[in-house]
């Protein structure tokens, strides 16, 4: 019987091994030739695609995202728009009404694939939209490669949203989303969503790129020029080649990045410099009056570079390029799009560090943001935040980076309208609640977390993630793994509240009672979610005295916070919805008392967390 028995226990944890299984992640090599004929806005195209499988599953079929395909009438994107209405995104739509429905036929977005081949071998194929399923010829084996050639055209759409031709401020072609790219394959199978126009997903890749363009432009892109001295913009000592056709080749090149964009126009200029310990940064853009806070931008840059590395893990890649275009910020592999007009300094540089920032939670920390777009918008919208108030310090002090994002989600939650983190980014049906969901409520994930862990702990978490999980496909589950391990905390019930629901929190001073010595002190949890609590006194002479009252869930309690010290308290039950406790300072003694002086919890209701003692 025990024999038997241990024969099941092996055979189960065998299959729940194997069901788990070893990370892994594909990769793919990119080579392409392209030939844009810039009057027309069109391009032709010819690439070979190595693809890896690194997974332990023999692959049968392939899918390739088509994401030009979106922007034309009857599009999913355009029926997205419609059923959305004045709820969607306001690029997209005109008083509630599509623009891609009235796109003309001339200015729609199309990726006609001619043919794909593998290893040779004619392949057949099935456009579903802006994803293109492939009947491969032969299985792609475990831990083996193989060759996809293919030929195709693509007419460059009317930019509406992330690319296009002829944007609002006059760049001619904004080349993202461009070229038919392979989906991402993992545990959870292909990853083949729907483009509708906010996020993406793709295994990491090699790219080497010839763009044959008429020899005016001036190309900005993310990665490397190989030929700065063939073309126009990037070196004075330049001799211009171009063929019989009076076109330019521009041969780029790029490792390890998801995705391969690039703009051009005739009028761009290109600056660029080095940041010590740092990449080289390029700002590619239209010089005018309108731009001229670019020039003013380029030593917070450097600062910004310098405080992400030191905050959260070294940029990996040489360089990194800031390029008008687009039609408003949108992150890419070592490059982001970006509109080049800015009122102020403040909101060019919060819009670059936003976008910057993506290179740390979109690039090199590849979460599916697809599935999980709080892991990257919020925990980017986090970073934007801390550099901001570092390299920006606002006129009136503020307690923690962060009032902004806490204020922003208060108010949303009392619209009744929130809907939770852990939807899919493209099934939201109110556009607003998708941002509160995904940047929001993932930047304030980490306020909270940081709260409930110590300051000091969520370094050190942001820190390990990245340690562990640069260059890769992180999950929520490998993100909580790393918390709970440096914390020593069970937190599965902060990220399941946080993430899965739209329970909120809500603690308030129910009572004080003043004696001659002490003064007792009674909390009530109104809210859904449990929370551990951070309690102060101010004293008639100004001094600060905190208390720590922990929540049982946790298990381990906080130690430590930059905050200040404190007293810990008994711990609170989730279960109970009171709290009290008696501390040893009278009436006299006391000027203010309450919950959080540090202002990070997310209360919805925090008027009543504090009591001036008069």
């Amino acid at each position: 019987m025990k024999i038997r028995l241990l024969f099941i226990l092996t055979l189960f944890a065998a299959v729940f091994s194997a069901q788990q299984g070893p990370y892994y992640h594909q990769y793919a090599k990119y080579k392409m030739d392209i030939d844009v004929d810039a009057a027309n806005f069109t391009y032709q195209g010819k690439q070979t695609l190595t693809y890896t499988n690194n997974s332990p599953e023999e692959l049968k079929v392939a899918y390739f995202h088509l994401y030009w395909n979106a922007f034309r009438s009857g599009s999913i994107m355009d029926q997205r728009v419609q059923s959305q209405g004045k709820n969607g995104d306001s690029r997209l739509q005109k008083e509630g009404i599509s623009r891609l429905a009235s796109i003309p036929k001339e200015q729609e977005g199309a990726q006609n694939i001619h043919w794909i081949k593998q290893n040779g071998k004619d392949l057949k194929f099935e456009i579903q939209g802006t994803v293109m399923k492939v009947e491969l010829a032969e299985p792609i084996k475990p831990k083996s490669s193989t060759t996809f050639t293919m030929e195709w055209d693509a007419n460059i759409p009317m930019q509406i949203r992330r690319a296009g031709r002829n944007n609002r401020e006059g760049i001619d072609m904004t080349m993202t989303q461009w070229y038919p790219k392979i989906a991402e394959y993992d545990y959870d199978g292909w990853a083949t969503f729907d483009y509708v126009g906010r996020e993406f997903h793709a295994p990491f890749a090699d790219f080497d790129v010839n763009i044959k363009i008429d020899k005016d432009y001036i190309i900005g892109a993310g990665g490397t020029l190989e030929n700065p001295l063939e073309v126009k913009g990037y070196n004075a000592n330049a001799n211009v080649k171009f063929d019989q056709n009076q076109k330019s080749t521009w041969h780029w090149t790029a490792k390890n990045i998801l995705d391969f964009a690039w703009a051009a126009d005739r009028d761009y200029s290109v600056d660029s410099f080095t940041i010590l310990d740092g990449p080289k940064v390029y700002l590619v853009y239209q010089k005018s009056e309108k731009t001229a806070l670019w020039e003013q931008a380029k030593p917070k840059i450097t600062q910004y570079f310098q405080l992400m590395n030191a905050s959260f893990g070294k940029y990996v890649y040489p360089s990194y390029a800031f390029i008008q275009g687009g039609d408003g910020g949108m992150e890419y592999g070592m490059c982001t799009m970006i509109l080049g007009e800015a009122k102020t300094l403040e909101d060019l540089c919060g819009l670059m560090f936003h976008e910057g920032a993506h290179s740390w939670f979109q690039q090199i920390l590849a979460t599916n943001e697809s599935m999980r777009p709080w892991m990257d918008e919020g925990f980017t919208s986090y970073a934007e935040d801390l550099c901001m108030y570092r390299i920006f310090p606002p006129k009136n002090p503020q307690p923690n980076p962060f009032t902004g994002a806490l204020d922003g989600y208060r108010k949303f939650v009392k619209t009744g309208k929130e809907e939770p983190a852990v939807w899919l980014g493209d099934h939201h049906d109110d556009g607003r609640a998708y941002s509160v969901a995904s940047y929001t409520k993932g930047e304030t994930y980490l306020i909270q977390l940081g709260y409930i862990v110590g300051e000091q702990n969520l370094s050190l978490i942001m820190k390990e993630y990245y340690s562990q999980w640069k260059l890769k496909h992180p999950t929520d589950r490998d993100f909580l793994h790393i918390a709970q391990q440096i914390s020593g905390m069970d937190l599965k019930w902060f990220h399941h509240y946080w993430i899965n629901t739209t329970k909120n929190i809500d603690y308030s001073v129910k009572n004080v009672e003043y004696g001659s010595n002490s003064t007792k002190i009674t909390l009530a949890n109104n809210g859904g979610i449990p929370m551990p609590i951070d309690f102060s006194v101010m004293t008639k002479d100004k001094k600060v005295v905190s208390y720590h009252i922990p929540m049982n869930m946790t298990h381990v309690w906080k130690q430590k916070d930059i905050y200040g010290g404190y007293t810990t308290l008994e711990f609170w039950p989730w279960t109970q919805k009171e709290y009290s406790f008696t501390i040893p300072y009278s009436k006299t003694q006391l000027s203010a008392l309450g919950i959080d002086f540090s202002q990070r919890l997310a209360d919805v209701n925090p008027v009543d967390n504090f009591v001036e003692v008069k």
